[in-house]
């Protein structure tokens, strides 16, 4: 479904603060790195062209960690319609036994590439991302 993404990131060296384990600046990396995945995967190229996005607020829950070498699962999803100019969006990473390290909850807002203001979300932008739409759209795609 294209309403939620996932892709795995591994701890390397660089990774890695004075606690011997993933820094928290870096979990903050990987959420925008699968945020601009999901987009690119999903947003038609005209919106892509058209407009961007950038972090209004991030709430984090720190729950464990890992160490250098350790991979995580990082799942995204928009979990409701956006409101104005803004969105949220859920990323949970998980380790390899499936336990939830981390649980972010971000609010990104939209930005018209071209003028540089950020501008309330159109139904067309936002439907391949809203759990209901994406359904809809993908049931009728098979007709």
């Amino acid at each position: 479904m294209s309403n939620s993404f996932t892709l795995t990131f591994t701890a390397g060296p660089e990774h890695i603060d004075f606690n011997g384990h993933v820094n928290n600046m870096v979990w903050l990396d990987w959420v925008q790195q699968i945020a601009g995945a999901h987009w690119e995967a999903v947003a038609r190229p005209q919106d892509q062209a058209a407009y961007a996005w950038f972090v209004t607020r991030h709430e984090i829950d720190y729950r464990g960690n890992i160490a250098e070498g350790d991979t995580v699962t990082a799942h995204t999803f928009i979990p409701g319609p956006p409101k104005g100019a803004r969105f949220v969006r859920c990323v949970e990473f998980t380790d390899a036994a499936g336990k939830k390290l981390v649980e972010v909850r971000s609010t990104w807002a939209m930005i018209d590439k071209a003028s540089g203001r950020a501008m309330r979300i159109p139904p067309e932008v936002a439907a391949p991302f809203l759990p209901d739409q994406a359904s809809a759209s993908a049931t009728g795609s098979n007709s």
